[in-house]
C-alpha cells in the first residue's frame, strides 16, 4: 500500500454523480429485487459487485434501476451472482478445499487466504469469513498443490512458530481497497485511510483541527460486534486499527497524500466569523471621550470605575447619598442645646 494506492483506487471506479428517488432503490428494496439476503447485498456493494450512487435528497446511498437490471441480465443469475458473494468460515472453507481445519488456518495466517469479513462471537473469539469463490480458485490452482498436501515448508513453519498472523492486516488492506472504490469525494478517500489509523497517528499527520473535524464527517460507518465499549467492540476496534510499524508508516504517507489531494480543490470548511465584535470608535466618539476625560469631576468610563452621583438600586427608586458623618453629629449637638435653653426658659 504505497503512496499511489489511494490515487489508483480512486481512479479505478468513477461512480455516477447521483440519482433521484424515482429512478433508484433503497438498499433493502434492491436486495429484494435481486432476491438476495441483505448481508449478501452489503457484501456485494463492499466488493464493488453492485454499484451504488449518492442520494440527491441527502439520504444514504441507493441503487439505480439500470444497475439492478444489469445484474439480472447476467448469465446464470441469480445462482452465479450469489456464489460470488458467498462467505464461509474455517470449517466450511476447509471442507471446500478438502484440507483439515488446522491446515486451512495455517494458510490463512500466512496470508495466502485473505478474509473478507469478520465478527466477534459471544465467546470473544474472532471468526474470520472468506469468499467461497476465492477458496475454490486457490484449491484449483496447481501451483498451490504443495501447500495443500504434505508438510508445510520449513520457512513457513518457522514464521508460524514465531506467531505470524496476517489475517487482520490482510483484512485491513482489502477493506481499505473496498472503501476507496466506493468513495466519490476526495475527503471521503482521505477519511477511509484515516479510519485504519489510531487517533494519535491521525493527529500527527493532519495537524489542522478543522481538517480532522472534516475527516470525521466522512469516516466510514462499520458494524461493530457488541455494544460500544464492550470487550467484543474493543477487540473489533483493535483489528480495524493498523498495528505493524511498516503498515502504520505506509498509511501515514497515504493519509498525508490524500489530505493534500483533497485540500487543493476544496479546503476544509472553517467556522464563520463571530458576530457582535466591538467596532472601533469613530473619530467623533474618540474626540468626545477625550473631551470628557478633561472635564473636572468627570472620568472616562473604564472597567471597575463607578461614576460619581446618586446610587441607583436595580430594584427600587433612586437613593440620595448619606450625609457625612461629622455633619450629622453637629446637627445632633445643636438640637440638644436648643432643648436645654427651652427648659430653662420655662
Amino acid at each position: 500500500m504505497t503512496g499511489s494506492t489511494v490515487t489508483q483506487a480512486a481512479t479505478a471506479s468513477a461512480a455516477p454523480a447521483g440519482t433521484d428517488r424515482h429512478t433508484s432503490y433503497t438498499p433493502s428494496r434492491a436486495a429484494r429485487e435481486l432476491g438476495i439476503k441483505r448481508s449478501e447485498f452489503d457484501l456485494a456493494v463492499h466488493l464493488g459487485r453492485i454499484r451504488t450512487v449518492p442520494d440527491d435528497a441527502g439520504g444514504g446511498r441507493r441503487v439505480g434501476h439500470d444497475e439492478v437490471e444489469r445484474i439480472r441480465a447476467a448469465e446464470g443469475f441469480p445462482l452465479e451472482f450469489r456464489s460470488t458473494v458467498r462467505a464461509v468460515g474455517t470449517t466450511e472453507g476447509a471442507a471446500l478445499m478438502e484440507v483439515t481445519k488446522a491446515r486451512f488456518t495455517r494458510l490463512a495466517r500466512l496470508g495466502l487466504l485473505v478474509p473478507v469479513k469478520f465478527y466477534v462471537n459471544r465467546y470473544h473469539t474472532v471468526v474470520w469469513l472468506y469468499l467461497a469463490d476465492e477458496l475454490h480458485q486457490f484449491a484449483a490452482d496447481g501451483r498451490n498443490a504443495a501447500l495443500l498436501k504434505g508438510r508445510t515448508p520449513e520457512g513457513l513453519r518457522g514464521q508460524l512458530d514465531e506467531g505470524l498472523d496476517l489475517r487482520p492486516r490482510n483484512w485491513r488492506g482489502r477493506d481499505l481497497g473496498c472503501l476507496l472504490r466506493q468513495a466519490d469525494d476526495p475527503w471521503a478517500r482521505a477519511a477511509a485511510v484515516a479510519s485504519l489509523l489510531d487517533t494519535a497517528e491521525v493527529s500527527e499527520v493532519v495537524t489542522d483541527p478543522h481538517e480532522r473535524s472534516h475527516l470525521r464527517r466522512f469516516r466510514p460507518v462499520r458494524q461493530l460486534s457488541g455494544s460500544p465499549g464492550s470487550p467484543a467492540a474493543q477487540l473489533a476496534e483493535e483489528i480495524m486499527t493498523a498495528a505493524d510499524p511498516d503498515e502504520i508508516e505506509r498509511l501515514r504517507a497515504d493519509l498525508a497524500d490524500a489530505v493534500a489531494a483533497a485540500r487543493r480543490p476544496r479546503p476544509a470548511p472553517r467556522p464563520a466569523a463571530r458576530t457582535g465584535v466591538a467596532r472601533p470608535e469613530s473619530e467623533h466618539q474618540q474626540q468626545t471621550s477625550r473631551h470628557a476625560s478633561r472635564e473636572p469631576g468627570r472620568h472616562p468610563h473604564r472597567p471597575g470605575h463607578r461614576p460619581h452621583g446618586p446610587e441607583r438600586h436595580p430594584h427600587g427608586p433612586e437613593r440620595h447619598p448619606r450625609e457625612p458623618r461629622h455633619e450629622t453629629a453637629a446637627n445632633g449637638r445643636f438640637r440638644d442645646l436648643l432643648g436645654r435653653l427651652r427648659r430653662r426658659g420655662t
